[in-house]
């Protein structure tokens, strides 16, 4: 999770969070060296005498026509790449819901018989020493570490927002709709969020804790949830 005095992202915990930051880290650099370029060009022209060199220069304008397209090429190819990344879920070995309530998260694993539950976050009266105010909750979504796992997030009254930002994830909750994406858990941990989507007076009171663990622990933890 974020720190205090945290500039950038979350370590990331999916693939998909990891190329995202990838893709980050490459737009700051085209946009650092334009914005560098733009720079000297201006200093150049504060420093330097005027000059009529420039009324016929037919190759800088095709130079500076050209240019930019290059760079939105260089920019929109891996962006492109990484959208279609997030929206391909092939073959899950795990099926979530997520239901949206003002203000609460209800859990259903569709691929086992009775285990669902509902994630209210602990008020700080009762919140155990070491745990997260504002972002722990009573029961957490335990999923298998590097396993494909499909998420499907809907809403039961008002708009909601599923996201967990270590994971690269952001689904919106929709009454009536059903919306999907997926990710992977690279290493064990427990991952939080919280509704992104302005949701009525409590909003800031519907936190998300996913905790990765082994696939062993996670089977046990189903037998003696679903008991």
């Amino acid at each position: 999770m974020a720190n205090h005095s945290q500039f950038g992202f979350q370590d990331a915990s999916s693939p998909i969070m990891e190329e995202l930051v990838e893709f980050h880290d490459h737009a700051l650099m085209v946009a650092l060296a334009i914005c560098s370029l733009v720079l000297y060009l201006l200093a150049l022209m504060l420093m330097e005498k005027l000059s009529s060199n420039t009324v016929d220069a037919q190759e800088v304008e095709l130079i500076w026509t050209i240019l930019p397209a290059v760079v939105l090429i260089l920019l929109a190819l891996p962006s492109l790449q990484i959208l279609y990344m997030m929206d391909e879920i092939d073959e899950p070995d795990l099926t979530l819901k997520a239901i949206g309530h003002q203000w609460y998260w209800s859990y259903e694993y569709t691929d086992f018989k009775d285990l669902a539950f509902d994630s209210y976050m602990i008020p700080t009266t009762e919140l155990p020493q070491g745990h997260f105010r504002l972002l722990e909750v009573d029961h957490r979504v335990v999923v298998p570490m590097e396993s494909p796992i499909r998420i499907i997030v809907t809403a039961d009254d008002v708009l909601h927002s599923w996201a967990v930002p270590s994971l690269g994830v952001k689904t919106d909750a929709i009454p009536g709709r059903l919306n999907q994406t997926s990710f992977i858990t690279t290493r064990p941990g427990v991952f939080y969020g919280q509704c992104s989507e302005i949701c009525g007076a409590n909003h800031s009171y519907m936190p998300i804790v996913v905790e990765s663990t082994p696939l062993t622990h996670f089977e046990n933890w189903s037998l003696l949830l679903s008991s």
